[in-house]
């Protein structure tokens, strides 16, 4: 049973240790924007790690002459968002783990509400706090928002943005609930759940990781969680603008992937033809716009998927082995079509959906 804390109670020196892992990619002018409100935290125990992922803009440089309470950690290469977190995993101590994108903004606050939560109700396995616009402070941001969900075919959406619709924050979602995805620009995981249901999946490389690892959390009987009393501002596209084709690429790959990996059997022969028929539709709008770049990006992810398949079944094995339940129950997954209910019905807004 979830229990919900009306009053945040103070944190002691005994509040359990948080390790705050950043994984930079050249972002170096975001780090020195955002690391000194981070450093403020207003929470008694937690450390700030940035892995940096082979940046050659000085990010490295950086941290060792000016922030020298942040513990560096150092990659060859760039491995990815999955790659790098997971290689900077073994450097945390903490009890819980934080994922924050490099171009986050946090709030003095941001942190107590979430680890008394998730004190609270040790069957959670992570929470988000509520995502607004860096430079809209009064919008939700793209990158989660006020926590996820997603449709029966594999898209994801949140409360307060759909596709490319960001809300305007109206305290219209401040209520605490359970989602099924929480995003990675900010997610607080608690660690023994993830050594437990294994870390990120390296193949992704980039974009959809997050959803696929709380897709299995779900599977295993572990809850995700929305906070909105936890705020946070985020400037979005730090390391990859939305109109990048590569971006593209991995966000159809990965969400064929991550369908084959996590549906139940039964709907695994008929969601999938279904997906493979819509993100053709994707690339043929994109040939009508002239967009030779993004079409050829779609159909690359679905060639990649379809001629890989002796690799993603045996992830999905593999994966299938692992989980302790076959079906999600709650209101997490739309049963409807998100891209029908947004495109042909004009339903832009959370509140539109009836799950």
């Amino acid at each position: 049973m979830i229990k919900f804390i009306k009053k945040i109670p103070p944190m002691t020196e005994k509040a359990p240790k948080v390790s705050v892992i950043i994984l930079n990619w050249n972002t170096k002018h975001f780090l020195e924007k955002f690391l000194p409100p981070l450093l403020q935290t207003d929470y008694p125990n937690f450390e700030v790690i940035v892995a940096d992922n082979g940046s050659t803009d000085g990010s490295a440089d950086l941290i060792k002459e000016k922030f020298k309470n942040v513990k560096l950690v150092e990659f060859d290469k760039n491995y990815g968002f999955a790659g790098g977190y997971n290689r900077s995993f073994k450097f945390a101590n903490g009890e819980y783990i934080v994922l924050l994108n490099s171009d986050v903004e946090v709030t003095p606050n941001w942190l107590n509400p979430i680890v008394n939560f998730m004190e609270e109700n040790p069957d959670v396995f992570a929470c988000q706090p509520k995502i607004l616009s860096f430079y809209e402070r009064n919008k939700f941001e793209y990158a989660g928002a006020c926590g996820g969900f997603i449709d029966v075919f594999g898209y994801p959406f949140c409360r307060g943005r759909i596709f490319d619709f960001c809300e305007e924050d109206k305290g219209q979602y401040d209520d605490t609930i359970q989602v099924f995805w929480a995003t990675g620009a900010c997610l607080v995981m608690r660690k023994k759940f993830l050594n437990e249901i294994g870390l990120l999946d390296e193949d992704f490389f980039a974009h959809m990781e997050e959803i696929d690892l709380c897709w299995r959390a779900n599977l295993n009987g572990y809850k995700i969680f929305c906070l909105p009393q936890s705020v946070v501002y985020h400037v979005g596209g730090g390391t990859l603008p939305k109109t990048n084709t590569w971006k593209t690429f991995l966000n159809h790959r990965n969400s064929l992937i991550m369908l084959e990996k996590n549906l139940d059997t039964l709907k695994l022969f008929t969601i999938i033809p279904i997906r493979l028929a819509l993100d053709l539709v994707t690339a043929i709008t994109y040939i009508l716009k002239a967009d030779l770049k993004n079409f050829i990006a779609v159909m690359k992810a679905i060639s990649t998927f379809l001629l890989l398949q002796p690799k993603w079944i045996y992830k999905r094995i593999e994966n299938r082995k692992k989980l302790k339940k076959n079906k999600i129950t709650g209101k997490l997954i739309y049963k409807k079509s998100i891209v029908f209910d947004y495109f042909i019905l004009g339903k832009k807004k959370f509140s539109d959906l009836k799950f």
